[in-house]
């Protein structure tokens, strides 16, 4: 049985599920972070805030940090009834689906997110211990999840506590956002907030090796109302179809995976099982993988027991004829304005199969709750067919090192004669595929250090397509774990959920 067929009834979809907007602490409406997500995302919950038992209140240095935090939670409080109705309204099965959710942090357990299936029933628990919030969650009328996050802070500085973790309504832990990756402590990207380092008896690999059950997916915690926010982290699940139920289902059932930004499509299955599946012990294990993705694959690896078993290195190709996909990027400049974007492209002399937005919001770690500035930066009128018109802004990144840049990818099946055709700043220009497959084309919004444009190297199939058939004899009777980790050259990845076989019978 191949990858494929073991996805078979399922569909890709992809979401963010835990982000904020200034109904707690945070910039910009519910509204505007809901129209956000709708640019990009299949599903979302926007997150409020609410509650810390455990804040450090006996150090005068970090006042102002619980004073923040308080008027946050009661800002959140206020807001409740109404952000039920808001989110259960904006529910759209088959187009776009959300669920209602708030964040509980701890120094001693670490932070979580809690999810209702239902709106109707949901409310905010004030408790000190995860056991109390397991119990209200247990006695709770509707189906509900505890998803940690941030997971690799240290332990007692908002890090996972392992020693009290249950699979029980935590099928799944949220392993990438805007403050890294917590794979391990080498994963990328880094740790960079303020809060810390990460620390390896809190990351994913330290869980899975102390026996814990978990899948593994990736949500932006975006501050700035712009669920999806690129780059910071994304949650892919294999769901028969979008709706409340079907989305919830894949996620109880670990059919679920993490990416940091771009869309990558990852089928990973053992013995002919999706990810998140427990079976039952052999000593062969036949390993398939699947990969499609969004830009050129760097490398695939395959780990058992948090050690790489196999690595497939994608070399690079040129682009001669058939599908493609060419990224475009907006951005760069001195400006400390925003720099507004007006695209429209057509694709002549072969067909735009799809996109890919890469849309950012504002880049912010601890926002003003003052702060009202509109938080809608983009428009994007593309229904199929061979044209589109993106409106967007763009920051000036903030440091050499931190992209603010606004993007989308198209899937084009052409040769090297078809032209991709873009008005953009008032100027029209016309790209020939053969251009970008030797490299990236790029120009500017007006003189020296202006804003400026860049489509990227026409990345053939041959790049972004690969699939892996192994067969590991593991010579082992006790229970392990396999998953799979994409890189793209791009420094994009993916992490697939796990899957476990147990131990031999004695």
């Amino acid at each position: 049985m191949s990858a494929r067929d073991a996805y078979s009834g399922f569909q890709l979809f992809f979401g963010d599920i835990h982000n904020h907007c200034g109904l707690s602490y945070g910039r910009g409406s519910l509204d505007e972070a809901l129209r956000n997500a709708r640019l990009q995302l299949d599903f979302a919950s926007v997150t409020l805030h609410g509650h810390w038992d455990d804040m450090p209140q006996d150090d005068p240095d970090l006042a102002y940090l619980v004073d923040y935090h308080r008027r946050g939670f009661e800002r959140a409080a206020a807001a409740w009834p109404d952000y039920l109705d808001a989110m259960n309204a904006a529910d759209q099965p088959g187009r776009f689906v959300t669920y209602p959710s708030f964040e509980w942090h701890s120094m001693r357990y670490g932070d979580h997110c809690i999810y209702f299936r239902d709106a109707a029933t949901a409310e905010i628990f004030h408790v000190a211990h995860i056991w109390e919030l397991r119990q209200r969650l247990r006695q709770h009328p509707h189906p509900s999840l505890l998803i940690p996050h941030h997971i690799g802070y240290r332990q007692g500085y908002r890090g996972i506590n392992w020693q009290h973790f249950s699979a029980e309504l935590s099928p799944v832990v949220e392993i990438m956002s805007f403050h890294g990756a917590s794979e391990s402590t080498e994963s990328e990207p880094a740790f960079l907030h303020a809060m810390g380092p990460r620390d390896y008896a809190s990351t994913a690999q330290a869980g899975w090796a102390q026996g814990h059950v978990f899948g593994v997916i990736g949500s932006s915690d975006d501050h700035s109302a712009h669920p999806g926010n690129y780059g910071y982290g994304l949650a892919a699940v294999w769901a028969e179809e979008l709706t409340r139920d079907a989305i919830w289902d894949a996620i109880r059932n670990r059919r679920a995976y993490a990416v940091t930004g771009d869309r990558i499509g990852l089928q990973f299955t053992l013995n002919g099982a999706a990810m998140g599946a427990v079976l039952p012990f052999t000593d062969v294990r036949q390993i398939d993988v699947a990969v499609i993705g969004s830009s050129a694959i760097d490398t695939i690896d395959i780990l058992r027991n948090n050690r790489v078993i196999h690595r497939e290195a994608v070399a690079p190709s040129q682009y001669r004829s058939g599908p493609c996909k060419a990224r475009l990027e907006l951005g760069w400049g001195e400006r400390e304005s925003l720099s507004d974007w007006d695209v429209e492209l057509a694709v002549e002399g072969g067909k735009l199969l799809g996109i890919e937005p890469h849309l950012r919001g504002s880049d912010i770690a601890r926002p003003d709750l003052h702060d009202h500035e509109p938080r809608v930066w983009s428009h994007l009128d593309y229904s199929g067919g061979n044209h589109l018109r993106l409106r967007t802004r763009s920051t000036r990144n903030l440091t050499v090192r931190s992209a603010a840049m606004q993007g989308l990818t198209l899937h084009i099946d052409g040769g090297q004669e078809t032209l991709i055709h873009v008005k953009l700043c008032g100027v029209s220009r016309a790209i020939p595929l053969r251009e970008l497959s030797l490299g990236a084309r790029s120009g500017y919004s007006g003189g020296f250090v202006s804003p400026g444009y860049v489509f990227h190297r026409a990345v053939p199939a041959a790049e972004y397509e690969r699939r892996i058939s192994i067969t590991h004899d593991s010579g082992e009777n006790e229970r392990e774990w396999y998953y799979v980790r994409v890189r793209q050259r791009n420094g994009q990845w993916a992490w697939s959920s796990p899957i476990w076989v147990e131990r031999a019978a004695n």
